[in-house]
């Protein structure tokens, strides 16, 4: 069993940055790991993920949201430069055993974080 714990959310004015971190209490070093976030009254959506094959994004974050994992921290980051309003949500942090998995649904994740808010102010 994997517990993720995520950090780093906070208030931040339209243009700012933010860095998420996800911090696991095992080896994740083979996982998929990416990252979701849900806002008020809106289904979780996928924003970023890392596999061995690759980053994968988001397109409303392309450009804008950048992915990095330390393996032996078994932690992962979520870089998020220019921020918008509408990136305002709970951020949450997931692990995928598989390590070539194709899709980012939010389904196939085995571990979830709790979340962490981030909101930004226009």
């Amino acid at each position: 069993q994997v517990q993720l714990v995520e950090s780093g959310g906070g208030l931040v004015q339209a243009g700012g940055s933010l860095r998420l971190s996800c911090a696991a209490s095992g080896r994740t070093s083979s996982y998929r790991m990416g990252w979701f976030r849900q806002a008020p009254g809106k289904e979780r959506e996928f924003v970023i993920g890392v596999s061995r094959s690759g980053t994968y994004y988001a397109d409303s974050v392309k450009g804008r949201f950048t992915i990095s994992r330390d393996n032996a921290k078994n932690t992962v980051y979520l870089q998020m430069n220019s921020l918008k309003p509408e990136d305002t949500a709970v951020y949450h942090c997931a692990a995928d055993r598989s390590t070539y998995g194709s899709s980012w649904s939010h389904s196939v994740f085995d571990y979830w974080g709790q979340g962490t808010q981030v909101t930004v102010s226009s």
